[in-house]
């Protein structure tokens, strides 16, 4: 493994201990907001940290997974981040440390399907997949936008009622819900299109230019050479 992706890795760790201290931290306040910025900072942080660092190598899973294309990738996510904000799923996680397990455990794990499943084409340089990443990863961008909105937007709050605590701090449950939507829509949309769009930067950068097939005009001036 390069340094670069070493340090990257190291990062993704480092993040990831400091997720898994404010889940210990945050346990039993049933703070919405709490919870919103533990999910993001998973899936928007050290997911693609870690993605980045095992992009390409024999640790990559989707290298063999060929049906694992970003936009399946992005549906996976979809499916397991809307699931788990259902209030009665929110309910099972908040009450049951083993369902908090499986929660968190499937936010890592479509996160990071994701995340690798769409530098893949960064990690080959087909152009191909590159841009079928920045599709995936723009996909997910809306529908992390969508759900923000439709959170922070609630006329009422869907996940309890009365005072919680987001880390010391007492909010009432629909400021509290208001919260977690705007930390979705702030960090966890964002991250997403910024790496879409980073994505397909490098798909109409001029390198990419440098890397295309020869032309016929290309093979023209080559035989009269």
């Amino acid at each position: 493994m390069t340094a670069p992706r070493r340090t990257l890795l190291i990062a993704g760790l480092i993040v990831s201990a400091l997720i898994l201290a404010a889940i210990v931290a945050s346990w039993g306040d049933g703070s919405f907001a709490a919870h919103m910025i533990i999910h993001m900072a998973i899936v928007a942080i050290a997911a693609p940290l870690l993605a980045a660092a095992l992009s390409g190598t024999t640790l990559d899973v989707t290298r063999t997974l060929s049906w694992l294309t970003p936009l399946n990738a992005s549906l996976i996510e979809l499916v397991i981040v809307w699931l788990w904000h259902v209030p009665a799923m929110r309910a099972l996680a908040e009450g049951a440390p083993l369902f908090a397990v499986a929660e968190q455990a499937m936010f890592l794990a479509g996160g990071l399907l994701l995340w690798l499943a769409c530098l893949g084409g960064r990690a080959d340089g087909r152009m191909g997949r590159q841009l079928a990443g920045a599709i995936g990863l723009l996909f997910t961008s809306m529908h992390m936008t969508l759900l923000g909105v439709l959170l922070a937007l609630s006329p009422r709050p869907l996940y309890g009622s009365g005072t919680v605590t987001c880390f010391g701090m007492p909010l009432s449950a629909a400021l509290d819900q208001q919260a977690g939507g705007v930390v979705m829509l702030l960090v966890g949309a964002v991250s997403y299109l910024v790496g879409g769009v980073a994505l397909l930067a490098g798909i109409l950068g001029p390198d990419a230019a440098g890397h295309a097939a020869p032309g016929p005009a290309h093979h023209v001036r080559e035989d009269a050479a």
